[in-house]
């Protein structure tokens, strides 16, 4: 027989999205990797990049992890018979101990847990979940001013 075909697409651990807003208005100490319980509907769409994690966050209720305010807009071809909610609560799949380690810090250190990325891997729906530290205002106002001295640094060097 011939030789398989490798599909292009979105199949090749490509990023589908990724939350600008959390590198600005957090300190990313370290990241997890979770897989993500989804409808047919919502993996129509991630594979279209209909997807916005914006204002989405991660809450752990008893021993699960969810992921709340992630928008998957719904694609006009989905099925008839499906009443699809593009804010709906997803489940997150991560082994028993990270979820421990991740309820910990959340609930002793006051940390935050954030969604940075959304990717394919093999495949699946991957979520990069950032464990997060808020910055204050001062911090956000460093960040972009120590971000426009790289960008005239750069400038400067490359006139000469």
């Amino acid at each position: 027989m011939g030789k398989k075909s490798k599909k292009k697409g979105g199949t090749g651990g490509s990023t589908i999205a990724i939350n600008k807003t959390a590198k600005r208005d957090y300190f990313i100490e370290q990241r997890f990797e979770a897989g993500i319980a989804l409808e047919g509907w919502e993996v129509k769409s991630l594979r279209e990049n209909r997807v916005n994690l914006k204002e989405a966050y991660v809450l752990v209720k008893g021993d699960e992890l969810w992921l709340f305010g992630a928008h998957i807009t719904p694609l006009p071809t989905a099925s008839t018979h499906v009443q699809p909610d593009p804010l709906r609560t997803r489940k997150l799949l991560m082994h028993r101990r990270e979820i421990d380690t991740l309820r910990g810090m959340v609930e002793r250190k006051g940390y935050a847990l954030v969604p940075t990325a959304l990717y394919w891997k093999k495949g699946r729906a991957k979520l990069e979940i950032g464990l997060a530290k808020g910055k204050k205002q001062h911090d956000k106002r460093a960040a972009v001013k120590e971000r426009d001295w790289q960008r005239e640094k750069a400038r400067i060097l490359k006139r000469g």
